[in-house]
């Protein structure tokens, strides 16, 4: 019986088993698939993946980020994390396969931002002001120039673009101006390497055109972050180029340990039109006076008119006009063509299409990238192209032993970039002295028109307009062509060796190279230019930088730790520039210096410079608790350019921070993170100075009347005791995060004293001179940077961000040592000026007369001109300020910018010709009952009374918008600009399961949507004729800015 008992019992319990072995089976499931990162597609090892409910139950990715797991049939979801990644939730829903796609977790205060010389540091340590966007927000909605692409997410940073053109150049300044003669844009370093950002712009008032800055050339697909360096504390270890602060962009690289290949497509599309065009009348057209108009002989009566006080629009009459074709034609309508304007303009066309691979294996990891943007401009028959390629390696020979490479290819080439200026090559200026009857449609088939008479300026070309001032618009653009070819590279080689487990040592050397050429074709029969012309201008730049660094890392004790690295650079740096101009052309097409004239000389320049930096530099850490840090550095620089006995400064720094809620019990869910900071640097500038300058040198040029060539000085008159300019400043700022990081605030103010600023003073012209260097001048900038984010909402699905940022600097022109003013630069009878007392970058020029109340004083019933010049205006901001706002859910993901800048001037020469030409729709004001001026005028008795005298509308607007008088031109140049928007949606992983892709994205795109609020009229605000100190504050008929739309698709296998 009880054997019975217990065989049963063993039958049970075996039968149980059984059961319980065929349920287990029964209940899991595996589950298999790869983990790859979103930002490069490529596999990720060592992600741990668990099971939400049951978290003992888990496994991890391998080397090639694959993984496999059973779970209970139960299971909901899997839970994939990694370090420094967003953990992922995927639902399980009976799929056997999941996929998944890891994002980079933001890492708030320990987030890791590249400093000076390249060198990466947790943000919660650094003593000074320093704001990154990610590559990832430039490339979307991008921009040409990928600086513009910073307007309104960086506080402190004043970017203006020259025109909507294609090839424009824009300025950038930090924290305002800060030299009086000298460059005050910031030093680009890319990887480490220092780049020339200039332009050579031919531009000029009278003509020239504009060309890309350097930082252009750079791919923004390449773009990993870009980190904005304002002032000189954190960016007193690049030296005498570094004064007015640093741009540092790190590109993408590729990443050992991942055996694998992935490959990333991003192609973008953009059309662009004018964001903002005049507000043209309509009822009057072209000529002198309302009862005056006829065409004779291919002639307006009185040789030409350019302006639009002509008779009455759409009433009816006819006319025999330029388009009647014959002397004898018929007359046509008199109507009015209001989108004249408006459809000269063509809707431009911008891609870009990049194509990477990225890899690696345990020890290699590398990135290709080749990159193709062509643009197609507003402006017919105008364009640029890009072409890069770039690539980087790094190799771990050993564990003590690396090394690595990258280089940048870029091939900029344009058949036409659009002329500038106040020329009929100009096709800007056409458009505000053409009478508003005339249809621009009709010249564009200039082919089938007659030529103009002869005896005109444009005798022998296809007819316009106007024969005596202007050429055919669509003519010149197709004949007289400004070109450009330029080749660049840069690259760099690095090795570094960790000598023991606190010393290591870093070298690396690196090439900016460029040749740049470009031509000027004027055809024969061009107004200004019969005999037409040919120029070409070669350019040759070359600066390599060699430098070695020594790095220690060790802890004193458990709580201090002490870094401090030593090091030096070499800077060599030449520029070369070979020109031939051919005055006049013998063949017409052949656009070479040998067809020039029989009878006429070719006009030949060359010039060469080099120049030398060499430097010493040593900076270092002290850390306590990893809450208290203080840093310093130091660096000499000896300078080619300085003289022989002084050529020699030094530049400290020093900056202190402390983490309050890591020192104190403080730390909260309320109060997350509290952090002062402040800081004091002394950093030198060459200003002005250029190789030559130091001792006296002579120029050739051929004699007029001889076949002597002559020698002469230049205007400057060498100064061999000439010092570096020197910028001290202080700053001091707090970091605070509350409520989990969902509020984030950080404050900067900042002190600036810029003294031995280089002037050039007049001296006595019986010196042979104009002007002599000297250090005289003093400037000083001050103000403060507010950047808030918050997080409103954030859930798993959903998340709102909403960030801001505002910066008010306030410059001062302190001394100028005995000046009363330096006259920087400016347009006609409009200067830009230094003036003690005043913001640098004052608006000088003649004004209306007023009396003691501001009153315009009238004669006659015209405004009379004051005899003396006086401030107009400052093109300096009151204050800037940006609002960006991110809303994310699940896959869709919108972005938008919003910025703003309050105060400053503009003078528009738009609205001085418009107004003086009578096309633009103020001058319709009185146009049939006169005009009576607003002011006063003086009685019999010498007194002021008010102003009661009638004069035709065409007078008033001659006298008060010609252009000896530009206060009536100059206007507040405030705007708010809806400026980005990107709508983003990403393809679920599930639609890519069975397809070679691990990501894809499509956006919507958009830049410049809207100007939503200004007070300029006719133009936009946001201009300078050029990127020079002395076009600051100057609109001078540029192309009018663009508004951009668009799509971008982004791919990765």
């Amino acid at each position: 019986m009880n054997l019975k008992f217990l065989s049963m019992k063993k039958l049970t319990i075996f039968l149980a088993f059984l059961l319980f072995v065929g349920f287990t089976v029964q209940a899991q499931m595996q589950i298999s698939g790869t983990v790859t990162g979103a930002e490069d597609g490529l596999s990720i090892p060592g992600v741990s993946v668990v099971v939400k409910d049951n978290p003992t139950i888990g496994t991890t990715t391998d080397i090639d980020g694959k993984y496999s797991i059973t779970v209970p049939s139960s299971a909901q979801a899997l839970i994939f994390s990694f370090v420094g990644m967003k953990a992922q939730e995927v639902a399980i829903n009976n799929q056997s396969v999941i996929n998944a796609i890891m994002e980079a977790e933001v890492l708030e205060m320990d987030e890791v931002v590249v400093t000076a010389l390249g060198i990466s540091r947790e943000k919660k340590s650094l003593g000074y002001a320093v704001q990154d966007v990610k590559g990832d927000e430039l490339v979307k909605a991008r921009e040409a120039n990928v600086v513009n692409s910073l307007s309104g997410k960086v506080a402190g940073v004043n970017i203006t673009s020259s025109s909507g053109g294609i090839g424009a150049s824009s300025r950038v300044e930090l924290r305002g101006s800060s030299s009086l003669t000298g460059n005050n844009q910031p030093l680009y370093v890319i990887d480490g390497i220092p780049i020339d950002n200039s332009n050579y712009s031919g531009a000029s008032s009278t003509g020239g055109f504009d060309t890309p800055n350097g930082i252009s050339d750079i791919n923004a697909d390449d773009i990993e972050s870009v980190s904005v360096l304002k002032g000189p504390n954190a960016a007193a270890l690049y030296g005498v180029r570094a004064a007015n602060g640093v741009i540092v962009i790190t590109t993408k690289t590729g990443k050992a340990g991942k055996n694998e290949i992935g490959v990333s497509f991003n192609s973008t599309t953009t059309f662009e039109n004018p964001l903002v065009i005049p507000s043209f009348q309509n009822s009057y057209g072209q000529g002198p006076s309302k009862d005056n108009f006829y065409w004779v002989d291919g002639m307006n009566d009185d040789g030409g008119v350019d302006e639009s006080w002509g008779p009455p629009l759409d009433q009816g009459l006819e006319f025999t006009q330029w388009n009647s074709y014959t002397v004898d034609g018929e007359p046509l309508p008199w109507v009015s063509q209001p989108d004249n304007v408006k459809d000269f303009y063509e809707t431009g066309v911008t891609t870009n299409n990049n194509l990477s691979f990225t890899g690696g294996t345990e020890k290699l990891g590398y990135r290709l990238s080749l990159g193709y943007s062509n643009q197609t401009g507003i402006i017919p028959n105008t364009d640029l192209k890009k072409y890069n390629v770039s690539g980087n390696a790094n190799y771990k020979f050993t564990d003590k032993f690396k090394a690595g490479f990258n280089f940048t290819y870029t091939k900029t080439q344009s058949d036409n970039l659009p002329t500038v200026g106040y020329t009929n090559e100009n096709p800007i200026q056409q458009t505000i002295w053409s009478g508003r009857n005339v249809d621009f449609q009709a010249l564009k088939d200039y082919k089938n028109l007659p030529l103009a008479a002869e005896g005109t300026a444009a005798e022998g070309t296809p007819i316009n307009w106007n024969t005596q001032f202007q050429n055919n618009p669509y003519w010149v653009l197709d004949n007289n062509l400004n070109s450009l070819n330029k080749d660049r590279i840069i690259g760099a080689v690095n090795l570094s060796y960790q000598l023991t487990d606190y010393l290591s040592i870093s070298g690396k050397t690196s090439l900016d190279d460029y040749s740049q050429l470009t031509t000027v074709r004027k055809a024969i029969g061009t107004n200004e230019y019969l005999e037409g012309f040919y120029g070409e201008y070669s350019r040759r730049f070359l600066e390599s930088n060699s430098e070695l660094l020594l790095s220690l890392n060790t802890s004193i004790t458990d709580d201090l730790t002490f870094s401090f690295n030593f090091g030096g650079n070499t800077m060599y740096r030449q520029y070369s520039r070979l020109s031939g101009e051919a005055p006049q052309l013998e063949l017409p097409n052949l656009y070479t210096l040998a067809n020039v004239k029989s009878g006429v000389t070719v006009s030949l320049s060359n010039y060469s410079e080099e120049t030398k930096i060499n430097s010493l530099y040593g900076f270092g850490q002290i850390a306590f608790k990893n809450a208290i840090f203080l840093d310093f550095s130091g660096r000499n620089d000896w300078a080619s350019v300085l003289p022989v006995d002084g050529n020699s400064f030094f530049y400290p720094s020093v900056n202190l921070s402390a983490v309050l809620t890591d020192l104190l019990p403080i730390k909260s869910t309320t109060l997350t993170f509290l952090k002062l900071r402040g800081g004091w640097s002394k950093v030198g500038s060459v200003g002005i100075l250029t190789p030559y300058m130091l001792e006296q040198t002579y120029s050739f040029r051929a004699d007029p009347y001889g076949d002597v060539p002559l020698m002469y000085n230049p205007d400057e008159l060498s100064n061999p005791e000439i010092k570096p300019e020197v910028k001290t400043s202080i700053e001091a700022g707090l970091d605070l995060r509350m409520f989990d990081n969902r509020i984030r605030l950080d404050g900067t103010y900042y002190n600036m004293k810029s003294t031995d600023l280089i002037v050039g003073v007049e001296i006595s012209a019986a010196s042979g001179y104009i002007y002599a260097l000297r250090n005289v001048g003093e400037m000083t900038n001050k103000g403060f940077e507010i950047m808030l984010g918050t997080t409103p909402i954030k859930t798993k699905d959903l998340t709102v961000d909403l960030d801001f940022n505002f910066s008010k600097n306030r410059n001062e022109v302190t001394s100028l040592g005995g000046l009363e003013t330096l006259i920087l630069g400016g347009q006609w009878n409009v200067d830009v000026i230094a003036k003690e007392g005043e913001a640098y970058g004052a608006i000088f020029g003649p004004a209306y007369l007023k009396d003691e109340d501001g009153n315009i004083v009238h004669e006659n019933g015209l405004p009379v001109i004051d005899s003396e010049y006086k401030i107009l205006g400052n093109y300096q901001p009151d204050w800037r300020g940006g609002a960006t706002l991110r809303i994310a859910y699940k896959g869709i993901t919108l972005s938008t910018t919003i910025d703003a800048k309050m105060g400053g001037d503009v003078y528009s020469m738009t609205t001085t010709w418009g107004r003086y030409s009578g096309v633009l729709e103020e001058t319709l004001l009185g146009r049939e009952t006169g005009i009576v001026g607003d002011g006063v005028k003086l009685d019999s008795d010498g007194n002021y009374i008010p102003n009661d005298e009638v004069v035709s509308a065409k007078a008033y607007n001659q006298a008060a918008f010609d252009n000896s008088v530009a206060e009536g031109s100059v206007f507040d140049a405030s705007y708010v600009k809806w400026r980005e928007l990107v709508l983003s949606y990403n393809l679920p992983s599930s639609w890519l399961t069975k397809t070679p892709l691990k990501g894809a994205s499509i956006s919507f795109v958009g830049r410049n949507l809207a100007i939503l609020y200004k007070n300029a009229p006719h133009i936009d605000p946001e201009t300078a004729f050029s990127s020079d100190n002395e076009d600051m504050g100057m609109e001078f008929g540029q192309i009018p800015s663009t508004r951009s739309l668009g799509f971008n698709l982004n791919i990765n296998f």
